[in-house]
């Protein structure tokens, strides 16, 4: 087996080759509409997309937060982690040390039952090992799991004493990977603590979401780079762990309802600033509306290019900081400093490789625009963007400047949408979480034939 910081190495790269995909994947949504409004020049654009989401991937950490801590359970124990079953078995059995007389206190009584039958000379049914695998998932989340006498002589960092002391005042999935930390220093032999499974299903949901990624783009499909991800961690986490591993609350809030509301408000907004400057601007020549709106738009697809690295540059920032948290290195999903430099910098110099095929479908196939349509979509999305990365929600930027630029041509009239497009476009969107969620748990199941993960 590979050791963990040789999987935390191949994770961290190939986190930042997403990064890069996701880069020139989605150059198109900052871009697509001064480009195809010839507003500015191909490259003129991409320069600009490539410099702003840089500075936009610098601005908040709130998504990577999400991403990192909020979608799946990287604390619970698996069976997998039980590095020596049998000894941890025999400990339970008969405990000569406090914790572990702690821990026997608080096994379920069908554990104790099948501790009862245990002998050291054979190794624990799987039944056993589950059943203490899940005992052990039961007692992270308890809040009186420390005591000065109790993990005495156990090797705990002065601030890890110092959380354990405040148990009671943390939140739930804090209090979890601090009572797994300490229980694993107090069975350093018994619990793997290297979570190098964890490793492997970060990897594989990053797989599953750059094949899904290089397979859209190839077809100048605009699919959502985040989702793709995220039915990347589904995927891996369910064929790993069970559906347990997901944390499903979090799914539903953070992802699929913004995955629905995020394209819908772009499209009424879009709808309502188009509509707007319709009426304001009835009386005004045709000419100098456009040429104001040249100047306009400038501004709005830099907005649109900020926000757009607001919110997708952290999508890798939370996967690497993830499996910093699950490999022990960082206590918490806090974003390291050289993880946000290294994901803006990469995502700035993927923007620069551009996205044509999904320019053309972007810029030229939904609607014919013109400036002004332009920057109403643009506007529209750059405040979608910016409000859902406030609030740490992983959205599609290119759902949200897909729903901004329907609404801005629906504002005129339905019939000038071409519709069968947007059918085609929504056809990927639902496709892309169970799609990704498929390469990713294959993936996993291929790492494991190599002996990774299990």
């Amino acid at each position: 087996m590979l050791e963990l910081s040789m999987i935390l190495v191949l994770v961290v790269v190939v986190s930042l080759a997403f990064d890069y995909i996701n880069g020139f994947h989605d150059t198109a949504n900052a871009i697509a509409t001064v480009v195809s409004t010839r507003v500015l020049s191909p490259r003129s654009a991409i320069i600009m997309a490539a410099g702003l989401n840089f500075l936009g991937a610098l601005f908040s950490t709130h998504v990577a937060v999400t991403i990192a801590s909020g979608l799946i359970d990287t604390t619970r124990f698996q069976v997998v982690d039980l590095h020596r079953p049998s000894a941890l078995a025999a400990k339970l059995k008969s405990p000569t040390e406090a914790v572990s007389r702690y821990v026997t206190e608080q096994l379920s009584p069908a554990t104790r039952r099948m501790l009862q039958e245990f002998t050291p000379e054979v190794a624990p049914t799987k039944e056993l090992q589950t059943a203490m695998v899940n005992d052990f998932n039961r007692i992270i989340t308890q809040p009186d799991l420390y005591s000065a006498e109790r993990f005495k002589g156990v090797a705990l960092k002065p601030d890890t004493v110092k959380k354990a002391e405040a148990a009671n005042t943390l939140k739930p999935e804090k209090l979890a990977n601090l009572n797994r930390t300490m229980l694993e220093k107090a069975f350093p032999h018994e619990l793997d603590s290297g979570m190098d499974s964890v490793q492997v299903v970060i990897l594989a949901a990053i797989i599953g979401a750059i094949v899904w990624n290089l397979i859209t783009w190839k077809f100048g499909i605009p699919s959502s780079s985040s989702h793709a991800l995220i039915g990347g961690l589904v995927g891996a986490a369910v064929i790993h762990g069970g559906i347990q591993t997901v944390l499903w609350q979090g799914i539903v809030r953070k992802v699929l309802i913004p995955l629905v509301g995020s394209p819908a408000m772009g499209f009424i907004l879009g709808f309502l600033l188009m509509g707007s400057i319709f009426r304001t601007l009835a009386h005004v020549h045709p000419g100098r509306v456009s040429a104001a709106f040249r100047h306009l738009q400038i501004f709005s697809a830099a907005a649109m290019a900020f926000t757009h690295g607001l919110n997708d540059a952290q999508k890798s920032m939370g996967i690497i900081t993830m499996a910093l948290v699950s490999a022990r290195l960082i206590a918490e999903p806090v974003v390291p400093t050289w993880v946000v430099f290294s994901c803006a910098t990469v995502m700035a110099l993927g923007t620069s490789v551009g996205g044509w095929r999904i320019i053309k479908t972007m810029g030229h196939k939904i609607i014919r625009l013109e400036p002004v349509h332009g920057f109403a979509a643009e506007t529209s999305s750059a405040i979608v963007l910016f409000v859902t990365s406030h609030f740490g929600m992983p959205v599609s930027t290119t759902h949200v400047i897909s729903g901004s630029i329907f609404g801005v041509g629906s504002s005129k009239r339905l019939s000038a949408v071409r519709w069968g497009v947007a059918q085609n476009m929504v056809v990927a969107w639902i496709l892309t979480l169970p799609a990704a969620a498929s390469v990713a748990a294959l993936s996993y199941e291929l790492f494991t034939l190599f002996g990774l993960g299990r």
